[in-house]
């Protein structure tokens, strides 16, 4: 059996003619007919499902429903497929550890085999879970982001500053790689608060001139309150006019103000799949990578898609994932909606409107469907907010879910205060929902929002 090298396993020739980048990707293939873009998607998916059924982890999902390879002809079938997640993949890890059963890492491609990259997600929401890459799946997850950057206006010779974190989890690893491998600019890769201090953040960002940042909003908004703490005036003394990052749903005015000014553009992916959408240069929703991901959006209750423009959780197919770790209907658990207006860039692929929470981060009060991260653009109403808040679920004796949320605020912290920001609060979400007032930074422990590329907004004890 051959053993292939990293570069020697892809033509990446080849790979910047499949996946367009720049101007071939916004002057062509974005603008592609919905029927041609179809057969492209159905071409990819065959050769997809043909090596997802030799995966062990595929054939007893899918045999566990009683279909066969002969069940499937073509995308127009994958409803029949049931979905997967994180639990799904944890459960392959636990019966044939350390790396599960779901790859074909040690299933031959062509009579070779392909060199496997490991990563992990953060753990946000418990255990990592081992993500694995072919080179090809790789290089193609850092084109499509690199793709998304370009679109955005990301020009040769800037200098970015990627506040993405590194170890054992992918992000911070694939954003350089999209950056250096398909993107004339100049990077500069600090990481964390953990792994570079925010002071000494500031003082590089100031030193090398950095024209534009990525990461999540959180810790950008974060850096910029650190600068002024230093005399360091952003947008002045660090001339930053675009931010590239998981904005998520903070409020965009106060990031933008924070930073001089500067442009927003946001993006959405997830470990496994890669990068899935982007923000374009109308500021219009995230246009899907259709060509590279196929999106459904599917009912958090029942999983069954949903009707065009209607909030579901976002169901992700990699069509280019076809050697090692085929994701096929890989529930994200992460919310969003399609737009459904026409593109004003004349653009075929569809948008969604972004990342608006998760479905098992969810908690329901009285009815009403509460997200801890839709918190966030609420609070910021309060001229007081001091950025930061932590959201702790709760269920009493009677089984009544209670939900208390932690309010870092400048000035006086009075029961007057406190009734401000529950009426707030009740008048926006429709439900009475418990508040605490504390001191600036008095949350960093607990949400790790020097630590962390994401903070945590939600501690569960219902089930504790």
């Amino acid at each position: 059996m051959n053993h292939l090298s990293y570069f020697e396993s892809f033509d990446i020739r080849q790979i910047l003619s499949d996946y367009p980048l720049g101007d071939e990707f916004t002057h062509r293939l974005a603008k592609i007919s919905r029927d041609a873009l179809f057969d492209l998607q159905n071409q990819r998916f065959q050769k997809l499902m043909a090596r997802a059924w030799q995966i062990p982890f595929y054939q007893r999902l899918w045999g566990a429903k009683g279909l066969v390879p002969a069940d499937i002809s073509g995308l127009q079938d994958i409803t029949l497929l049931p979905t997967f997640g994180k639990q799904e993949i944890m459960d392959s890890v636990a019966m044939a550890p350390p790396l599960g059963d779901f790859h074909g890492a040690d299933i031959p491609i062509n009579g070779s085999r392909w060199p496997m990259i490991l990563h992990t997600t953060s753990g946000t929401t418990g255990r990592p879970q081992p993500l694995l890459f072919s080179p090809k799946s790789r290089e193609i997850q850092s084109l499509l982001l690199a793709r998304i950057y370009r679109m955005q206006g990301l020009q040769a010779q800037e200098v970015v500053h990627s506040v993405y974190g590194h170890g054992m989890i992918n992000g911070g690893h694939y954003v350089r790689e999209a950056i250096l491998h398909y993107t004339n600019a100049l990077l500069i890769t600090p990481g964390t608060g953990v792994e570079t201090p925010s002071v000494k953040q500031v003082e590089l960002m100031r030193d090398f001139g950095v024209n534009v940042v990525v990461g999540f909003a959180d810790y950008i908004k974060r850096l910029a309150d650190v600068a002024r703490e230093q005399g360091i005036t952003p947008g002045k003394d660090i001339p930053v006019k675009r931010i590239c990052g998981h904005l998520g749903r903070e409020s965009r005015e106060t990031l933008s103000q924070a930073w001089g000014g500067a442009e927003l553009y946001d993006w959405y992916g997830v470990g496994d799949t890669g990068a899935i959408a982007g923000e374009g240069p109308d500021h219009d929703g995230l246009y899907l990578m259709e060509d590279a991901q196929y999106v459904e959006v599917a009912d958090v209750e029942t999983g069954l898609p949903v009707p065009q423009g209607d909030v579901g959780d976002i169901v992700v197919t990699c069509l280019y994932k076809d050697d090692i770790y085929p994701i096929i209907r890989f529930n994200t658990h992460d919310i969003t909606q399609v737009i459904t207006r026409p593109s004003s860039l004349g653009f075929n692929f569809q948008r969604i409107a972004g990342f608006l929470g998760r479905s098992d981060n969810m908690v329901k009060l009285r009815g009403i469907n509460i997200f801890p991260q839709a918190m966030g653009p609420i609070l910021e109403e309060r001229a007081d907010f001091a950025g930061e808040f932590l959201c702790t679920a709760l269920r009493d004796a009677a089984g009544r879910d209670e939900l208390i949320v932690s309010i870092e605020t400048h000035g006086e912290k009075t029961p007057a205060h406190a009734q401000a920001y529950r009426e707030l609060l009740k008048r926006k979400l429709g439900v009475e929902i418990q508040v605490e007032l504390l001191a600036p930074k008095a949350l960093a422990e607990l949400t790790g929002i020097e630590s962390r590329q994401k903070p945590i907004r939600l501690i569960d004890k219902r089930f504790a």
